[in-house]
């Protein structure tokens, strides 16, 4: 996340908000927001939201499954990714994060099942 530069910027009750800058860092050869990249932003901003309803001192977040539709391209700016939950169980939570530009244009819609371990 600090190598990306990563950053949360809001929280509610329902969601979890972060931007991440579009540079050299996260280009694909064409200079474009790489789909990893942002991958990584979803899987970042869902686990970190799963963090919100469970106890950390005994329990952790493992991402299991993620998926992505990348759907426009980006070469600069911030993107925007806002995870809210689809479903929050006692060892499952699924994740809708959707990833926008600047000016609120989806660019990837992703969605990411986490599992909830007992730490040992």
């Amino acid at each position: 996340m600090d190598f990306m530069d990563i950053e949360y910027v809001d929280i509610g009750d329902d969601f979890l908000l972060a931007k991440m800058p579009v540079t050299k860092k996260v280009f694909q050869p064409e200079k474009l927001l790489h789909g990893g990249a942002s991958v990584a932003l979803a899987e970042s901003v869902g686990s970190a939201a799963s963090h919100m309803y469970i106890n950390t001192l005994t329990h952790a977040v493992r991402g299991i499954e993620i998926s992505a539709n990348h759907l426009k391209g980006v070469k600069s700016g911030y993107v925007f990714a806002r995870a809210i939950p689809l479903h929050i169980g006692r060892t499952t939570h699924l994740w809708e994060i959707k990833i926008t530009d600047e000016s609120d244009n989806l660019i990837s819609h992703c969605k990411l099942t986490n599992i909830i371990i007992e730490k040992k």
